[in-house]
């Protein structure tokens, strides 16, 4: 069997006395839709950010497609094919959505610091931004910029430039985080156009979304995990109900 594209194991994160990631174990493989989920204060964001290289664990291990990554830095776990989102946008407002995932492309490929070549010259990265920017039904934005759409529209420009990196796994953190209920199906449709091979981590409070995309569901409380299952399962669990969906 081929190693995990992602692995935590025994995951840990101290802040001085506050024990905020309690031995977190998780595999996530290619073609795995995961939501987390809990409580605010659970310790999601936390677990993401020691995931992508934010923060340093206190304690366990993380490996990415078989290899330990515990010590490598964000870059690094990017090359090794790990791309993430936000909560709060980080777009550039004032450049067009093509140009962005133009220069993400030119990022990943290494051509960045040859940014005076027209991209005219690079018909084949052209192609491949337009190509990424229609897979998430955002070719009527693709001349327009962030500060012109849509705020579910700007989570998706968010989503194209990790994609851009053609990461092997996706951290979404809160993708639906600011975005307008009329705006939700948007946003769960392109989640469900992408890549059939990317392994999916999403962490999200709507659990209408959550529900309707994850495969498994993972649940978080004072920073260990909760449960752990389908969603049926999960709708079902007892303990899950109590603590966190209320009914």
């Amino acid at each position: 069997m081929s190693a995990a594209a992602l692995h935590i194991h025994s995951l840990d994160k101290r802040f001085g006395g506050l024990h905020v990631t309690r031995a977190v174990d998780l595999r996530l493989h290619a073609g795995d839709r995961l939501a987390l989920i809990g409580p605010n204060g659970a310790g999601k964001t936390t677990l993401v950010n020691l995931m992508s290289g934010v923060l340093a664990p206190s304690g366990g291990s993380i490996h990415l497609g078989g290899e330990d990554v515990t010590r490598r830095s964000q870059a690094e776990r990017v090359r090794r094919g790990l791309a993430r989102t936000y909560q709060i946008t980080t777009l550039a407002m004032r450049l067009t959505v093509l140009h962005q995932v133009e220069m993400a492309l030119h990022e990943r490929d290494g051509l960045s610091r040859r940014m005076w070549r027209s991209i005219d010259r690079l018909p084949a990265l052209r192609d491949e931004a337009w190509a990424l920017i229609d897979s998430l039904n955002l070719a009527h934005a693709a001349l327009r910029t962030p500060a012109e759409l849509a705020y579910g529209e700007q989570r998706l420009v968010e989503i194209a430039l990790a994609l851009a990196l053609r990461p092997r796994v996706l951290l979404l953190d809160e993708p639906m985080a600011g975005v307008p209920q009329s705006e939700g199906a948007t946003v769960l449709a392109a989640l469900q156009r992408l890549p059939a091979d990317l392994a999916v981590l999403l962490i999200e409070h709507d659990m209408d979304l959550v529900f309707r995309y994850a495969q498994r569901i993972v649940v978080l409380a004072e920073g260990a995990v909760l449960a752990s299952g389908t969603p049926d399962e999960i709708r079902r669990d007892e303990q899950v109900r109590a603590v966190y969906l209320g009914h």
